[in-house]
């Protein structure tokens, strides 16, 4: 085997690998499992009283970001503990909804 046909083997093994990490998102599902997230990303200047910081809107985020950063909240790969909370039983699809749904949204 050649060392072309190699690179060409791993390449599409990577690239099938990668299509899979991601599950086709529903945006009209997404839109009932995101009420919660409304709640606090939905407000346009929230701030968290304790600790205080600025809570980010995230209205119009790519959905493999919000999908990402779903999934690490629910690992507990990416601390902050309402977040982790809410992300922990959410499925892989719950979670391709929401975001499909989040990124559906203007900014």
């Amino acid at each position: 085997m050649t060392k072309q046909m190699l690179i060409g083997l791993l390449a599409t093994g990577l690239a099938t690998v990668s299509l899979n990490v991601l599950a086709e998102g529903d945006a009209a599902a997404g839109k009932q499992a995101a009420e919660t997230c409304q709640g606090c990303h939905g407000i346009e200047g929230y701030f968290n009283v304790y600790p205080s910081y600025h809570v980010p809107r995230i209205a119009g985020q790519s959905a493999a970001y919000i999908e990402s950063a779903l999934k690490a909240y629910r690992d507990g790969s990416r601390k902050h503990e309402t977040m982790n909370a809410n992300a922990a039983n959410l499925s892989d699809q719950d979670i391709a909804n929401i975001a499909a749904y989040i990124a559906s949204q203007g900014k």
